[in-house]
């Protein structure tokens, strides 16, 4: 009909929708090389290179930051951490110590901390190897949440925080679907167990040193900003009472410590070094003993050796002072790829980083993006700081979320390989024990690669975090929810129902298990196989709004947006005019148009307008 034949002609007159994941084009905005002069390309070559000065020095700020982020995070709850690990009893529960790690990490903001203290704990014999293995699991998974959070500071733009945000959690997701199929095989089967012990009895390895990389270069600042003992956190863990009391700055740097034999009395016989060393003098029973006593000698120059206030305190303050400048680096840095990143330069740059090899051999590729994580992480010694770096490629468009996969993959090895240099430290007597959990941590991530990204069906981390980045760049809100739900309200939910003991925890998660694999399955077939379910099922509306979609919560943050944000745009002014502030933002609301008189864009009119409605009709829908 011609009704048809119109509305033909119209959809094909309408451009493809584009795929919000693919690469943006990076165009270049000035003018092209070939029509400068001399003094013009000399001119761009000096900001080229003042440019990439910066950029150096901006990424060596934001290293040293997340590097005071991580001691300021150990000053407020470090201690703390190091009581959690204390209770045997909760640790003896495989879940229980999975949310552990993650806890611990979570509150020190560096798994080589958390991992170092699993290790001080096995090497006195206080936790054995069996219960280690789920904690430096949850190891694994605080750590991701740093990226995370890096890629919440560019949601400004929604198709940058879409790309950033997915490139950030299939760091996340990998780590967690690797915990949900490798924690029930350790239960049943002891695999990485039994295969780390495998290899350390196999081999003669001899102890060695861990080396020190980037860390020559960030020690200089961060050193000489804050120094801590982190031997304090080792001893609360191993169960010291002097530890407690002991404070996590540290003070001398240089010590000296004098291990003399003296003679000391004893209640009897019984209580002698030895028999050899035990003589009996009247009443008294005398015996031989090693005394130590260190004596200081030198103290430490940071800024905070002298300053009489708490851990607690201290830990705040750097806490604040570390999140504004990596905050402020990581805005410059993105601000600064974007000028740099233009014309030819960014075509070759994209080009370089994602484009694959040539059939046959295009599966190399990312296999290769493995050992480039790997290496980078190794260089930096910190998968966070890794992450955290490509998480603003990705966003701007540099990196493709493809790219950035293996890439964090090879950062989870990476990481991995310097805590196997760090336990080759350890004393001849607790070297097996300390290398048997940094192999562990080590297999965990190898295991969890072979699962998950091989086979291109099973990358679905990839798939997850695409489906994450969509929701959050419609509903911004929504990342916190994510961050705050998955690293913290579940975690300490699971904590909670541990010291409950198993029978509950195991009461109340098998239900919301069994409920969340109902959902995914009924989920599946609805987009693949409608007709296998029930008419009523083949669709969530017999539902209240509100429990399968965002728009009601949406519009609820847009409640609250426009309390904040638009009554305090359409007030503007009534000060001066004398006019009472509730009764301007009552008048808001009941007249928008009132907004159009002020000072404010008509874009912002309209958004005030919009938000007004969205009030007026929230409320209504709320009722």
């Amino acid at each position: 009909t011609p009704a048809d034949s119109t509305l033909a002609l119209v959809d094909d007159a309408r451009p493809e929708e584009e795929d919000p994941w693919d690469l943006p084009e990076l165009k270049d905005t000035g003018v092209p090389w070939s029509a400068l002069d001399t003094k013009g390309k000399v001119l761009r070559v000096l900001v080229s290179v003042v440019k990439l000065a910066v950029l150096l020095g901006l990424l060596y700020m934001f290293i040293c930051s997340l590097d005071i982020l991580s001691s300021a995070f150990q000053l407020v709850g470090g201690k703390a951490a190091g009581d959690i690990f204390q209770d045997n009893v909760v640790l003896s529960n495989p879940l229980a110590g999975l949310v552990i790690g993650v806890l611990v990490t979570l509150l020190v903001q560096s798994s080589s901390t958390s991992s170092s203290i699993v290790v001080s704990m096995v090497s006195s014999g206080l936790l054995t190897v069996q219960l280690a293995v789920p904690i430096i699991m949850g190891t694994n998974i605080g750590t991701s949440v740093t990226n995370t959070l890096v890629a919440m500071t560019q949601a400004g733009d929604r198709s940058v925080f879409r790309r950033a945000f997915a490139g950030a959690t299939v760091h996340d997701f990998f780590n967690w679907l690797s915990v949900l199929v490798l924690l029930p095989l350790e239960v049943a089967t002891g695999y990485l167990y039994e295969v780390t012990k495998l290899i350390i009895d196999s081999f003669q390895i001899q102890s060695g040193e861990a080396p020190d990389l980037l860390n020559v270069i960030t020690d200089v600042l961060t050193d000489s900003i804050i120094k801590l003992d982190k031997s304090v956190l080792s001893e609360i863990a191993t169960g010291d009472p002097a530890a407690r009391n002991k404070s996590l700055i540290k003070k001398w740097c240089k010590t000296y410590t004098n291990t003399s034999t003296v003679n000391v009395t004893v209640p009897g016989p019984e209580n002698c070094t030895s028999p050899s060393m035990c003589w009996t003098d009247g009443n008294y029973t005398f015996t031989l003993k090693n005394i130590s006593q260190t004596y200081n000698i030198k103290k430490c120059d940071h800024l905070f050796v002298d300053v009489n206030l708490s851990d607690l305190a201290v830990g705040l303050i750097l806490l604040a002072l570390s999140l504004l400048v990596l905050c402020s680096c990581l805005l410059l840095i993105v601000k600064l790829l974007n000028s740099m990143l233009k014309g030819q330069v960014a075509m070759i740059i994209k080009k370089i980083l994602n484009t694959d090899f040539p059939f046959p051999f295009g599966w190399v590729t990312g296999y290769i993006a493995i050992l480039v994580g790997a290496g980078m992480t190794f260089i930096v010694q910190s998968s966070s700081v890794f992450t955290s770096a490509i998480t603003p490629l990705v966003g701007i468009g540099v990196i493709s979320i493809q790219r950035a996969y293996p890439l964090s993959l090879g950062s989870n090895i990476g990481t991995t390989t310097t805590a196997i240099l760090a336990a080759m430290a350890s004393p001849g007597d607790t070297l097996a024990n300390a290398l048997q959990i940094a192999l562990v941590h080590f297999l965990f991530n190898i295991s969890g690669i072979i699962l998950w990204y091989p086979i291109p069906f099973t990358r679905f981390p990839i798939r997850l975090a695409k489906a994450l980045g969509n929701i959050t760049a419609s509903y911004r809100w929504f990342a916190a929810v994510y961050i705050i739900f998955c690293f913290f309200l579940l975690p300490l939910l699971v904590f909670s129902l541990s010291l409950a003991g198993w029978q509950v925890l195991v009461g109340v998660a098998c239900p919301l298990v069994a409920l969340l694999i109902i959902i995914v399955v009924i989920n599946v077939l609805q987009k693949r196989k409608p007709e296998c379910l029930p008419a009523a099922l083949r669709s969530w509306d017999f539902l209240p709004l509100w429990a399968h979609s965002l728009e009601p919560w949406d519009k609820v943050v847009g409640v609250i947006t426009a309390k904040c944000c638009c009554c305090c745009k359409c007030c503007k002014g009534d000060e001066d005019k004398g006019r009472d502030t509730e009764k301007g933002h009552r008048e808001a609301y009941d007249n928008p148009a009132m907004c159009a008189d002020r000072e404010i864009s008509p874009d912002e009119v309209l958004d005030c307008t919009r938000l007004t409605l969205l009030f007026m009709s929230s409320q209504n829908y709320l009722l």
